[in-house]
């Protein structure tokens, strides 16, 4: 059992680590207050070639694995917290489906310019009324000559304001007519046409450089050519992209939580009160320790669940533990270091505010912690199924 990471590995972080020193704290605070995209960070990260970590090598891409996607959105998370992960995150693994299922054509079309960071995407499947119910979806796509006309609504679709390309999930055949809920669903990637798309971006606590939006489909045309897999395979195309996601969204949870930490084990030794730093009083000291420990344990539960996935193992319960322990634990990372700043922790100069506000993403997105524990329960302990 081999626990450090190879030299390659290494220098991910490493390199990493060293393009983000160019974006520091001032840069993601006014991006924070502006709401502005950081299309900078975007294209350095682009530049460097992150972008394509995880994408075939012939369209310029690393070709690496979860592993490696991991190491480089915690670094990311730890430098500019949940703004500068999401401004990246869909170029991770997002386009899997058009790696797995996408035939050669759509491969050269699409995977180049994702990589070189000419197009941004977003991701719409989740809907109002869905949830995380996805067979429930009602956005249909209804064949048209040699295509389809798409109508319905999508919510949470991340970087739609700045995006050009959609990864869309819609309904082919209505769910009466399929012997399966997850049949007759087909998944599409296409131009997002504001001609017929209507992107409406959602106020929210945290993360504002990144936008949330709804996005109103009225007769979107979509050439058949841009379908991925054969029409009602959308929903298995979908399901390649989730565990490695969680495994993302999980590193990033680690990332901010350890950035947290580290501030407020910084503040803890630097702020004198009754003539000592406050980090001498086990009041302080021990919270700061427990959330070192559990974010220990949460990022070797990150590596398992990365290491199944990229050797082929089923790892859909290691994904979603990871998911779960590392929201969690970044979570009560961050609330404690805003706790040990005291008054300063709720001021925007220290950051850990920020932090607090973004790492929420990760306990409530892409799935929520009640959801996953349900899951556990059916799929490993054999309990019944409670929903």
């Amino acid at each position: 059992m081999e626990f450090a990471l190879t030299a390659e590995q290494e220098a991910i972080t490493e390199n990493v680590a060293k393009l983000c020193e160019d974006f520091d704290d001032d840069y993601w605070l006014s991006h924070d207050d502006t709401g502005k995209f950081p299309h900078d960070f975007h294209q350095a990260m682009a530049k460097a070639g992150w972008l394509g970590i995880a994408m075939p090598e012939q369209y310029g891409g690393a070709n690496l694995g979860a592993t490696e996607a991991a190491l480089l959105m915690h670094q990311v998370a730890f430098a500019g917290g949940m703004s500068a992960a999401s401004s990246i995150h869909i170029n991770i693994f997002g386009p899997h489906p058009v790696v797995v299922f996408g035939n050669a054509e759509q491969q050269a079309r699409w995977l180049p310019d994702l990589i070189q960071g000419k197009v941004i995407s977003c991701f719409g499947v989740t809907e109002p009324d869905a949830g995380l119910d996805t067979t429930k979806i009602t956005t249909r796509a209804e064949a048209d000559g040699n295509g389809y006309i798409v109508h319905g609504r999508k919510i949470w679709t991340t970087t739609a304001q700045e995006a050009s390309k959609i990864m869309l999930l819609a309904r082919t055949t209505p769910i009466e007519e399929c012997k399966k809920p997850t049949d007759g669903m087909s998944l599409f990637y296409t131009d997002l046409n504001h001609d017929f798309c209507e992107v409406r971006e959602i106020p929210k606590m945290g993360r504002k450089a990144v936008d949330s939006n709804t996005v109103f489909i009225d007769g979107l045309k979509v050439p058949v050519e841009d379908r991925i897999g054969e029409e009602g395979d959308g929903f298995r195309c979908l399901l390649h992209s989730l565990n490695p996601e969680r495994v993302l969204i999980a590193s990033e949870a680690i990332g901010i939580g350890r950035s947290a930490l580290d501030r407020a084990a910084r503040y803890a030794n630097e702020r004198i009160v009754f003539g000592r730093p406050i980090g001498q009083n086990q009041s302080i000291q021990h919270p700061l320790a427990e959330s070192w420990c559990e974010l220990e344990a949460a990022w070797l539960s990150v590596m398992q669940a990365a290491w199944r996935y990229d050797t082929k193992l089923e790892c859909g319960a290691q994904a979603n533990a990871a998911k779960f322990l590392s929201g969690e634990a970044g979570f009560r990372a961050c609330e404690r270091a805003v706790m040990a700043h005291g008054g300063m922790g709720y001021a925007k100069e220290f950051h850990v505010e920020r932090l607090l506000r973004e790492v929420l993403i990760c306990r409530i997105a892409p799935i929520s912690p009640q959801l996953i524990l349900s899951h556990i329960a059916e799929k490993i302990l054999d309990l019944p199924k409670s929903y």
